[in-house]
């Protein structure tokens, strides 16, 4: 096996990372189930801690995905049943500081400038954050699991694995959208799936063909210079 790295294979990797972005909007074109399961292989060549791959995937498309689409829509729009779904583990911080609820907000704001929803518009508000659960209409849902018995480390592993997967599907021009407020509504996702017990819902992820004429796929989200957060000791 020839593992050269060549300037051309640097550039496609690099153009691939930095092309990368999370897009809120996407064609009805079908992604092939070999495609699909290509960027999976290649995906699981991620590094994990003694090569435990604590990584499950459930991948939607057709019926089942309308099926858990229309189910957790359900309890979203109604404030009663949606009062009673929880996240099962927590993705954010309880307590909000500088720079990260900077960062936070403006990318907030400059999506919902981008769709011309004021700051009072609780209304589209609310519908925007619903098209998480449509998947943004990506033909290709993806639910994401881990056994509950994995610690910590196992859950830094997995970030590998969903950077891969995000990367391999750029590399097949396709474009992914993970999405955390799929957690919320882990009961309603165990059922319609049929997960074990020891399934934790870890993020969904939309997968596809991105809709060029979609003013919010214009969002390009700001990085920190290397500057700002790494410290060279020498």
């Amino acid at each position: 096996m020839n593992d050269a790295i060549t300037p051309q294979t640097t550039a496609a990797v690099d153009a691939a990372i930095r092309s990368r972005r999370s897009l809120r909007a996407f064609l009805p074109t079908p992604v092939p189930r070999k495609v699909i399961e290509e960027i999976l292989e290649v995906a699981a060549r991620a590094p994990s801690g003694t090569n435990t791959q604590p990584w499950k995937v459930h991948v939607l498309t057709g019926a089942a995905k309308q099926a858990l689409s229309s189910a957790v829509r359900a309890a979203y729009d109604d404030p009663a049943e949606r009062a009673r779904h929880s996240e099962e583990y927590a993705y954010y911080p309880t307590e909000w500081r500088s720079p990260y609820i900077d960062r936070r907000r403006k990318v907030g704001w400059d999506l919902y400038s981008l769709l011309g929803i004021g700051k009072a518009d609780k209304a589209r508000m609310h519908e925007q954050h619903g098209r998480n659960y449509a998947f943004f209409d990506a033909p290709v849902g993806l639910i994401f699991t881990i056994d509950r018995v994995m610690q910590q480390g196992s859950w830094l592993d997995y970030g590998m694995f969903l950077q891969n997967v995000m990367v391999a599907a750029r590399a097949r021009g396709l474009d992914t959208c993970p999405q955390a407020a799929f957690t919320q509504y882990h009961r309603i996702i165990e059922r319609q799936l049929g997960l074990a017990a020891d399934e934790i819902v870890v993020c969904g992820m939309s997968l596809g063909h991105a809709d060029p004429a979609a003013v919010e796929n214009s969002l390009v989200t700001e990085r920190e210079p290397v500057s700002g957060f790494a410290r060279f000791h020498e």
